[in-house]
């Protein structure tokens, strides 16, 4: 991954609800493109209030069947050390809006381990590399000895990742890599484990940084006025240790896809300048 990422494009929505739909309909517009281009398509979701409501909203668009859900493939950028089918798990909250409404093919979703199957977060988080590596693999059968290694951050490494998903907190962290906590300095790992988070629950799992990075879009949705404050630090080119925000990088584009409320603290001259 030693090429220089994407554009950074800002999309500021009058609503949390606009928000919502527009980022569903951008989500089946490329999906498409991207299965009309590869004959399927990859995309790693996110948890929250507008990331759910954003899965929501793909279901209640008109335009929906019209993505072959059977050749798309799914992961998570993070997730709740919780026992599988807590109401509190991402996947969880995926399947009730999501999942369960479209023809997915059962292979192609990959949860992330809870704590009924593993003693805990770093162990489900060493599962979820694997599977990241296998699935890699099988992508690029020339290079297997190099993509079984989990601690190889090459693009190579991962499965391509078509768009990943990201929502941000009030502090700034994105999936569950919080500031200046040991998940956002890992270098040398695909997942982690994350104990003592401080938000609830305190054992997570989540993608390292570099792995958010290897994504080919990455889209940044973002609502609320308690989100403005650290939107305007990420977009001002803060440290990722200290907002964890300022460091998702997508290989072709960076999406900043945020409502009104959120935008208020966007330095003006991106506002002015790079909005599209």
């Amino acid at each position: 991954m030693s090429s220089a990422p994407g554009p950074i494009r800002i999309n500021i929505h009058p609503s949390f609800d606009v928000l919502a739909a527009t980022t569903a309909a951008r989500l089946i517009t490329k999906l498409l493109d991207v299965q009309n281009e590869r004959g399927e398509a990859t995309v790693v979701l996110t948890g929250g209030t507008v990331g759910i409501a954003t899965l929501k909203a793909v279901v209640d668009s008109p335009a929906c069947p019209a993505v072959d859900w059977s050749k798309v493939n799914f992961w998570w950028g993070d997730e709740r050390f919780l026992p599988a089918g807590d109401a509190d798990r991402n996947e969880h909250q995926a399947e009730e809006v999501l999942l369960s409404k479209i023809g997915v093919d059962p292979a192609r979703v990959h949860r992330m381990g809870g704590s009924e199957e593993f003693a805990d977060s770093q162990a489900a988080a060493e599962n979820y590399a694997q599977q990241l590596a296998l699935a890699a693999a099988a992508e690029h059968p020339d290079d297997t000895s190099e993509n079984l290694d989990t601690t190889a951050i090459t693009w190579q490494a991962l499965p391509r990742f078509d768009v990943l998903l990201l929502g941000i907190g009030p502090d700034g962290h994105i999936a569950s890599l919080f500031p200046e906590m040991a998940g956002i300095r890992v270098r040398d790992a695909l997942v982690v484990g994350v104990e003592n988070s401080p938000k609830p629950p305190p054992s997570r799992v989540s993608l390292t940084l570099p792995a958010i990075n290897s994504a080919q879009e990455i889209w940044m949705v973002v609502a609320g006025p308690d989100k403005a404050g650290a939107v305007g630090l990420a977009l001002a080119g803060a440290n990722p240790v200290q907002v964890p925000a300022a460091g998702p990088a997508g290989r072709v584009k960076t999406l900043w896809l945020i409502d009104q409320d959120a935008a208020a603290k966007v330095p003006e001259n991106l506002f002015l300048g790079g909005a599209s």
